[in-house]
C-alpha cells in the first residue's frame, strides 16, 4: 500500500472530530516526516485543548451538583438591560443532568458564530426552553428592572417541565414561588445560566437585525440597540423610531 502523501494526512486531520484525534495520533506518531510530526503535534494540542475545555465546563457544573436533589434545575439570564432601543430578553433553560455541551459561557464571551452553534446544541439537547421578552414601551411603563422580572416571569412560565429550582444570574425575581438561587456573575459560573444567556442573546440580536431590514439608518444589525456613536447620531439626525426607549434617550432628543 503507497504512503499517504502528508497532503492527505493534513486534510485528514482537518476533517478529524475530536474523539478521532487519538487514533490519528497513533496511526502517525512515528511517521519520520517533518510534515506529519507537524501535524500530530496539532492534533496533540487540539486533544489538550478539548480536555482542557472538558475540565472548565465541569467546573460550570458546581451549583447544579450542589443542588442536585432538584429534579429540574433552571438557569435563567437576560440580555437588553442597557441598550437605547429594542426588547429586554430573558432566557429560562433547563439542562439534562447528563449535560455534556462544552463551550457555554457568558454570551459576551463568545463570537456570534460560536453563540449561534451553541443554541442550536442548547435547542436541541435542553429539556426544556423558554424566552420572554418586554416591549420599549413596557419598559418605559414600569422602569428596565421591572420590565426584566417581567420577561423572566415569561421565560419561566413557557417551560415544560416546570423548574423545582432557579439559578439566577444575580437577582432575586418577585412573584415566582419556586426557589432561587441569585448568583453574582452567574452567566459565567452556571453552565445552566450560561446556556440560558445564550438563548437569550441570540434571540435578541436575531430581533434586532430583523429590525435593521426594516429601519436600516441605526445600524442596528452592529449595534444590537446600544447606544454606539454611529446609532446616537443616527438618532439625533432621524428621530426616534418605535422602537427606542422614551426614558433612555432624553439626553440625545
Amino acid at each position: 500500500m503507497a504512503e499517504k502523501k502528508t497532503g492527505e494526512i493534513r486534510a485528514e486531520l482537518q476533517s478529524a472530530a475530536d474523539n478521532e484525534l487519538p487514533a490519528f495520533i497513533t496511526a502517525y506518531e512515528a511517521d519520520p516526516r517533518a510534515g506529519v510530526q507537524s501535524l500530530v503535534v496539532q492534533a496533540r494540542k487540539r486533544v489538550a485543548k478539548r480536555e482542557a475545555e472538558i475540565a472548565r465546563t465541569e467546573n460550570l457544573k458546581i451549583y447544579e451538583r450542589k443542588y442536585a436533589d432538584y429534579e429540574f434545575i433552571c438557569g435563567i439570564d437576560e440580555v437588553g438591560r442597557g441598550p437605547l432601543a429594542g426588547p429586554v430578553v430573558a432566557g429560562a433553560v433547563i439542562l439534562p443532568k447528563d449535560c455534556r455541551i462544552l463551550y457555554i459561557n457568558d454570551s459576551k464571551k463568545l463570537s456570534t458564530k460560536k453563540r449561534e452553534e451553541l443554541y442550536d446544541v442548547i435547542m436541541d439537547q435542553a429539556v426544556a426552553v423558554g424566552t420572554g421578552m418586554r416591549s420599549p414601551q413596557r419598559i418605559d411603563e414600569i422602569n428596565i428592572l421591572q420590565a426584566t422580572y417581567e420577561a423572566m416571569r415569561e421565560a419561566i412560565g413557557k417551560l415544560d417541565p416546570q423548574p423545582t429550582l432557579l439559578l439566577n444570574d444575580a437577582v432575586t425575581i418577585p412573584e415566582v414561588s419556586i426557589r432561587q438561587v441569585p448568583i453574582i456573575k452567574g452567566d459565567a459560573k452556571s453552565i445552566s445560566i450560561g446556556a440560558a444567556s445564550i438563548v437569550a442573546k441570540v434571540t435578541r440580536d436575531r430581533l434586532m437585525v430583523e429590525y435593521d431590514r426594516i429601519m436600516p439608518e441605526y445600524g442596528f444589525a452592529a449595534n444590537k440597540g446600544y447606544g454606539s456613536a454611529a446609532h446616537i447620531e443616527a438618532l439625533k439626525k432621524y428621530g426616534p423610531t418605535p422602537i427606542h426607549r422614551q426614558s433612555f434617550i432624553g439626553h440625545f432628543v
